[in-house]
């Protein structure tokens, strides 16, 4: 069901004033469906593609898809303490330890695209087509002469996991940063992020996914500044939960869930969305790249960003039987 007929229960709205914007998506399942809890990221709700994700899983299952879209650190955060099945989110290190604690399993790649860093019209701190490390480089100067802002995610979401990184491979340390009037910090998802930079007039970091649809919907009028390469790449996986830490998740509908992204059913919807409306995917399919051009820059950028050990899924963390790897 898509999310014009999904009913937005009571609890996500406490769930919301308490944790900083959660969305439920809570379809009325069918008789005798099963239901699968999917915690996921702010930036697939936003741009709309989990709808049509959900209509064609749907038509060919008897699952009922149930989402909830948090920044990537609450995504994990519900999936650890029993509230998900499956995640589906966007930061690579997070995810890792998700592993190592033993709360995930049958980590598969299934998308990528570009964070960007976008800011005003006209550039006032001139950091158009820059390095990312000198562009905030950039930001830094220009903000303590009270000649830019920089609003930050600052929601531990997979966007900001990404920018903390990225301030840290620029030689900036936040929790310094964020003491300075020139950054601020939304604790909202990114649609939410980017509005307020435009209210603003300031610069921040965002996934091109989210940004295209909010920029084509005239909702923003930030421009790419720094747009993409290998320091920016944003790469999307799915894990179950590890039954042994939580014996109630649905680890069989969340295989099934995750061979459908990764199929090449799945892989076209991402390869696909977005186009009549925008021109342009706000995704990008990984599993064929992956598995068939190993060696080409966009896989490599994608190993040396998101594989573990050389994998995107250890044998250690694969548990019962699945085609994800075959």
């Amino acid at each position: 069901m898509n999310r014009n007929t999904t009913i937005i229960v009571a609890a996500a709205i406490v769930s919301a004033l308490a944790l900083g914007g959660i969305y439920i998506l809570w379809p009325k399942a069918n008789a005798g469906d099963t239901t699968l809890v999917v915690s996921t990221t702010t930036s697939l709700y936003d741009t709309g593609i989990l709808d049509q994700i959900e209509e064609v899983f749907e038509a060919e299952h008897d699952i009922d898809l149930y989402f909830i879209s948090v920044g990537t650190g609450l995504a994990i955060t519900h999936a650890q303490r029993g509230d998900a099945d499956m995640i589906l989110v966007h930061a690579p290190s997070q995810e890792l330890s998700f592993l190592e604690n033993g709360y995930g399993a049958n980590r598969k790649i299934v998308a990528y695209n570009f964070f960007s860093i976008v800011g005003p019209e006209g550039d006032p701190a001139g950091i158009a087509d820059m390095a990312p490390n000198d562009a905030l480089a950039r930001l830094v100067e220009k903000g303590r002469a009270e000649e830019a802002i920089w609003v930050s995610r600052g929601d531990d979401s997979g966007t900001h996991t990404k920018e903390k990184a990225l301030w840290g491979m620029a030689g900036f340390d936040v929790s310094a940063l964020r003491d300075e009037d020139w950054y601020r910090e939304a604790g909202s998802g990114m649609g939410t992020t980017l509005k307020i930079a435009e209210e603003v007039d300031a610069y921040t970091l965002t996934d091109m996914g989210t940004y295209l649809k909010y920029y084509t919907d005239g909702l923003i009028s930030l421009e790419v500044q720094v747009g993409a390469g290998e320091e920016l790449l944003n790469v999307y996986s799915a894990l179950a939960i590890n039954p042994v830490y939580n014996e109630d998740a649905n680890l069989d509908d969340a295989t099934t869930f995750m061979e459908f992204l990764a199929s090449s059913e799945g892989q076209s919807i991402f390869e696909t969305y977005g186009v009549d409306t925008y021109g342009t995917a706000l995704f990008n399919p990984a599993v064929e790249l992956l598995r068939s051009d190993p060696s080409s820059t966009i896989a490599q950028w994608i190993a040396g960003a998101a594989f573990f050990d050389g994998s995107e899924c250890p044998e250690e963390y694969r548990v019962g039987d699945t085609e994800l790897y075959s």
